[in-house]
């Protein structure tokens, strides 16, 4: 029998990726400065996404193990934009870095999910889950989208540690 947390966290990775999306798009766009520079950012991404999806699908099984960390790593890029002052002249520069991080990472997860048993009940309830946190959200008045990119952040680097110590527990279980 599968973890719960196994069942259920890439779908709150998905969802959450979906609700944070317009949040980082507002950081991106101050990032950005220009529209240009804004757009190339999202090619950047797309780019990065196609490459984790390809480089999913041509690698090598188990990528179950791979998935902890990539969980860390997108919280970890939340982090940092979480954290970041958008005053300094390096920031695109770090963003255009962030894009290619977060697009590989997000391009190599979804390439996992859309593989694993659930993902046809992950797809429904991505939808139904997405609407109502965004009309939820639609109503929370806050000063800044980064402390809803640093909370979602966090939870993702949560979600790969707990993963990583689960299976340090399950091999060690196992080879008991």
């Amino acid at each position: 029998m599968k973890i719960l947390s196994e069942l259920y966290v890439p779908l709150v990775v998905s969802v959450g990726q979906v609700v944070i999306f317009p949040y980082y798009i507002l950081w991106l766009k101050e990032a950005s400065l220009t529209f240009t520079l804004f757009t190339w950012l999202f090619a950047a991404f797309s780019f990065s996404a196609a490459l984790g999806y390809r480089m999913h699908q041509a690698g090598k099984k188990p990528a179950n193990s791979y998935i902890p960390f990539l969980y860390m790593g997108m919280g970890g890029v939340y982090l940092f934009v979480g954290n970041i002052s958008t005053s300094f002249e390096v920031l695109p520069f770090l963003a255009l870095l962030f894009q290619v991080i977060l697009g590989f990472l997000q391009g190599y997860h979804h390439a996992w999910h859309i593989e694993q048993n659930t993902f046809r009940l992950h797809a429904i309830n991505h939808y139904l889950l997405v609407g109502i946190i965004m009309v939820a959200l639609s109503f929370v008045k806050i000063i800044s989208p980064t402390i809803f990119i640093t909370i979602f952040g966090a939870t993702l680097f949560i979600c790969g540690l707990v993963f990583i110590f689960m299976k340090n527990n399950m091999d060690s279980a196992v080879s008991n």
